[in-house]
């Protein structure tokens, strides 16, 4: 195995050169980012996928997340992206920010037990932005094993994976060293799967409150209901006032069988318009939808920044088993496609 020291500007464009030829390889590598560090290889060559999870210790059911170097790849990964995902990449990309989306069908990848969807970021940091653009979308986990905590130094990555990694970037102590936040958006609403460096009041702040469904639409029936029922209640009204008055009229001028008739007949005719708008109207109210908001959620095996994600079930797993693994964070973040693992 080989380190570079990508703080000096003398050995950067050697030890980026070097990774680049270990990930053409079907090499590993280890790598910073501005969460924590992470292990990373090339996410369309299968067989360097599944020596990252074995160099993890992980299984396919906890699949690598995707780094990108620019947000224009995101849409070239997934399908069906909502309007809201786009808006939260311009607010925080490059950023501690992971998107689980639906993962484009055509893609010739093997990530591991994605469901159908892939966990993308577009990590913080100079030196791994700068390989991603040679290398094009990496599949990256926290660089640790199976139940460790993440690297949060070079030094922490070689202790735990050693020479399972053919080349290690130093780029210093991990900047954040918290693992980054995880949307998932193949949910409706969108769900947190792991609050990690992005709070829930950062998000709502710039995008709006993405994790409340919508209250119902007023049915447009429901309204005119009511207000053809009060025009209905005024004729009905005005109907018997008339007969009112046209029986007083009868009866000064002495038409007494008019006045009788009119009384008999504009109540009964008043009270069936009041009874047939009042159904509608409750019919109108009675199909008004009552929607509820679903929660959904997907399995995540978090990496800290790097991290893996089930997007099926709907809990976060940390690398240890339970919970969102703060050592997920690095590279990548939430797993592929299902909820960070």
């Amino acid at each position: 195995m080989s380190v570079y020291d990508t703080t000096n500007e003398a050995t950067r464009d050697e030890g980026l050169q070097a990774a680049q030829d270990a990930l053409s390889d079907g090499g590993l590598i280890v790598l910073p980012t501005d969460t924590v560090y992470g292990i990373g290889a090339d996410a369309f060559t299968p067989d360097a996928v599944q020596a990252l999870l074995d160099a993890k210790d992980r299984g396919r059911d906890a699949p690598p997340p995707v780094l990108v170097g620019d947000p224009a790849v995101l849409l070239g990964l997934a399908v069906d992206v909502p309007e809201y995902a786009e808006r939260l990449t311009e607010a925080f990309w490059p950023g501690a920010l992971t998107l689980i989306l639906t993962a484009q069908p055509s893609l010739n990848w093997d990530l591991g037990e994605t469901r159908g969807t892939v966990a993308l970021r577009m990590p913080d940091d100079e030196v791994t932005l700068e390989l991603l653009r040679r290398t094009g979308p990496l599949a990256v986990s926290s660089a640790n094993r199976h139940g460790k905590p993440a690297a949060l130094s070079v030094m922490d990555a070689a202790t735990q994976l050693g020479d399972r990694v053919d080349v290690y970037l130093d780029g210093g102590p991990a900047r954040l060293g918290t693992a980054s936040t995880i949307i998932d958006t193949t949910v409706e609403p969108a769900e947190i799967v792991r609050e990690g460096a992005l709070t829930r009041e950062q998000i709502i702040e710039a995008v709006g409150d993405i994790f409340t469904a919508p209250e119902p639409e007023e049915p447009e029936g429901g309204s005119a209901a009511g207000t053809d029922a009060g025009e209905v209640d005024s004729d009905a009204d005005g109907t018997a006032a008339d007969a009112d008055g046209a029986t007083a009229q009868g009866a000064s001028e002495g038409a007494t069988d008019a006045a009788t008739e009119a009384d008999a007949t504009a109540p009964t005719a008043g009270e069936e318009n009041v009874e047939d708008i009042g159904a509608d109207a409750f019919a109108a109210a009675g199909s008004t939808p009552l929607v509820a908001p679903v929660e959904s959620g997907t399995e995540a095996d978090v990496d800290a920044d790097v991290d893996v994600v089930d997007a099926s079930a709907g809990t976060a797993d940390s690398d240890s088993s339970a919970g969102p693994d703060a050592s997920a964070d690095g590279p990548g973040e939430t797993g592929s496609g299902s909820r960070p693992a």
